[in-house]
């Protein structure tokens, strides 16, 4: 039985956040924004199928997905790029690999203790 990640998780850390927006070409006022926000994250999980919410001041994000299922995804607001993503189990870990403009792009999430980690990943970072 996986893990379960339901719950709402609020941003404590991101550390060289910087540096993943400048690999992604995101433009300098936006990413001065985006390192001062403090988002919050509602996950609701139903075994593999999961809804992420993501609201701060400056936008919101929703992402609906089935573990082992290849979606479309429109990063608008994020880096305006749609990209396919596909998310799967790592043993306890959720791990995102999105294939587009930008190779080798995606995320990891797990949990350890109280705490919602998130890593995010492309090249050229």
């Amino acid at each position: 039985m996986p893990v379960d990640f339901s719950g709402t998780w609020n941003l404590v850390s991101n550390d060289n956040f910087e540096g993943y927006m400048v690999a992604l070409g995101i433009d300098f006022a936006t990413r001065k924004i985006a390192k001062m926000l403090k988002p919050q994250k509602v996950i609701k999980q139903d075994g593999d199928s999961f809804y992420i919410h993501t609201t701060s001041t400056f936008r919101d994000y929703l992402l609906e997905f089935k573990v082992g299922e290849e979606f479309e995804e429109d990063n608008k607001g994020l880096d305006n790029r749609k990209c396919k993503s596909l998310v799967t189990w790592e043993n306890d870990k959720l791990v995102c690999v999105q294939t587009g403009e930008k190779k080798n792009r995606g995320w990891t999430h797990w949990l350890e203790g109280d705490d919602l980690h998130l890593v995010l990943t492309s090249d050229f970072y």
